[in-house]
């Protein structure tokens, strides 16, 4: 079996022990086939709390580049995805290919800092994609803190989550950012999530183009880790708030704005994306509607 050598993606912003913890995670993965190594590239954006001081203290093999907190989610990606490569990282456990350079990587793993990795869950990736073939993307499921799958592949216009089988890979349309191979043939062809999702949207359109590129995509047996920490904020659910700040809060960077979300719509929704495009600022208005009339 051909050397592997993963460039693992991640940003941060304000998480510095969930940050920490994933960092932890990674570096005690099991069953990995001999000379695997990881090049480790996080973007954090931003943080007060010294999460990059942090890293670099404790994991100095981690290449770590400080942005502004005006620098979102899916902008961090493309950063780190950039930095892979153009070259950092050191040696050890997480850190560049032994005496070689990280833009040598063989697959691209976009981990979230919230996720804290199982310790067979690379090998699992691994094993899934040389089984699937070298042209496929493999998703990792993700679970919460009571066994509940919150996120993994998707399915269909509604985007509906996969559960992860057993013993066997479950095919996805597309996939949630959270844990995701890329090897480098589907790099080479679908590129980095777009700039045009500044926030969201990038992994979905990411997993859409590639579907669309003939790459199929699976996700892998059993959870890839566990989603530590509470939800997060309401948001535009939150109970008693107007139609008007219910309207101001769903088309926000945060949740849906209206350009990129419109984007998404016409590229894979298309001829229902005038329908799709509306429907979840009129469920929005309906329900903060309603939510008032019954409060």
């Amino acid at each position: 079996m051909h050397s592997v050598h993963l460039a693992v993606l991640m940003t941060s912003h304000d998480r510095r022990a969930r940050t920490l913890s994933a960092l932890r995670a990674l570096e005690e993965q099991r069953g990995l086939p001999a000379g695997t190594t990881f090049g480790v590239h996080l973007v954090d954006t931003g943080s007060t709390d010294g999460t990059p001081e942090a890293v670099r203290l404790r994991h100095p093999a981690v290449e770590v580049m400080s942005v502004g907190a005006d620098v979102l989610h899916n902008q961090a990606l493309r950063i780190a995805s950039r930095n892979s490569r153009s070259g950092g990282g050191g040696g050890g456990p997480l850190g560049g290919a032994p005496g070689g350079p990280t833009h040598s990587w063989t697959h691209q793993l976009w981990l979230d800092d919230r996720v804290e990795l199982f310790p067979d869950a690379v090998a699992n990736l691994l094993r899934t994609a040389a089984a699937a073939g070298t042209g496929t993307v493999v998703v990792g499921a993700v679970r919460n803190a009571y066994g509940d799958t919150v996120y993994s592949g998707r399915r269909g216009r509604s985007l509906v989550l996969v559960e992860p089988g057993v013993h066997r890979p479950e095919p996805c349309d597309t996939y949630d950012g959270r844990v995701v191979l890329v090897p480098r043939t589907v790099y080479d062809l679908v590129g980095d999530p777009d700039k045009v999702f500044r926030h969201r949207m990038g992994d979905y359109d990411h997993g859409c183009r590639a579907r669309r590129a003939g790459v199929a995509a699976f996700v892998a047996p059993g959870h890839a880790g566990e989603c530590v920490g509470g939800p997060d904020a309401p948001g535009s659910r939150e109970p008693g708030i107007g139609v008007r700040e219910a309207l101001h809060r769903v088309t926000s960077v945060q949740e849906l704005p209206l350009h990129p979300w419109w984007v998404y719509c016409l590229r894979h929704t298309w001829p229902w994306a005038p329908y799709l495009m509306l429907s979840p600022y009129a469920r929005t208005a309906a329900r903060a509607m309603l939510g008032r009339l019954r409060g």
